[in-house]
């Protein structure tokens, strides 16, 4: 009989505070976000690799501050409009291209109506390819709360996680086989929760250590 392809389905990120584990990797960052009324000119920027984590802290802080979720930088008059309310969340800020001027606005209308602005990115501000000098010495001024590589403790909540994304309760055994063999990133661990998840589909298995063996040795 051939092997069964699994369907790729879309998987759904739980972004619940409940969700969210703090370890010694992420404590500080959560508790520079619980503080908004200490932010610098209002503004802070979260920064931290792929899968780190920052859109599920994102969500929980904008949940927590009544804050509105951009997409983008709003472009001209929007910005005013937008600090209007409680709070403001701007993710992946540092996204090729970057609306410069739309984003200088934005920090400029916040900083006045004194709402607070919540601003993710994989990379540092200082690293951000800017063009507008007004632009790059307020944001490389801005204060950042960083998301570091994960410890155990993290990278074992995370794994569950991850399974449990696409309903798959894993025995505890599973993420002490993986813990001391994977590369400790977050992409590291989304990319082995996704392949051990079409392997134990394709073969109509449940995810096991000796599963989970085959898809390291891989």
């Amino acid at each position: 009989m051939p092997e069964q392809l699994p369907l790729d389905l879309p998987v759904r990120a739980s972004l619940e505070r409940g969700d969210f584990f703090v370890s010694e990797a992420n404590a500080l960052a959560v508790a520079q976000l619980d503080a908004p009324a200490t932010w610098p000119d209002y503004r802070m920027v979260l920064v931290g690799p792929q899968g780190a984590g920052k859109t599920h802290l994102a969500h929980v802080w904008a949940e927590a501050q009544a804050a509105r979720m951009l997409a983008e930088a709003p472009a001209g008059d929007t910005a005013t409009e937008a600090v209007q309310a409680p709070a403001l969340v701007l993710e992946d800020a540092d996204r090729a291209p970057i609306a410069e001027e739309r984003l200088f606005h934005l920090l400029n209308a916040a900083r006045s109506a004194q709402t607070p602005l919540l601003i993710t990115a994989r990379q540092a501000p200082s690293l951000w390819p800017l063009t507008l000098p007004d632009l790059r010495s307020r944001i490389t001024a801005t204060s950042t709360a960083t998301i570091a590589a994960p410890d155990d403790a993290l990278l074992s909540a995370l794994l569950v996680k991850l399974f449990a994304d696409r309903q798959i309760a894993v025995d505890p055994k599973v993420i002490a086989y993986a813990l001391p063999r994977i590369e400790r990133s977050f992409a590291a661990a989304q990319a082995l929760v996704a392949a051990v998840d079409r392997l134990s589909l394709a073969e109509k298995r449940a995810v096991s250590v000796r599963v989970l063996g085959r898809v390291l040795e891989a």
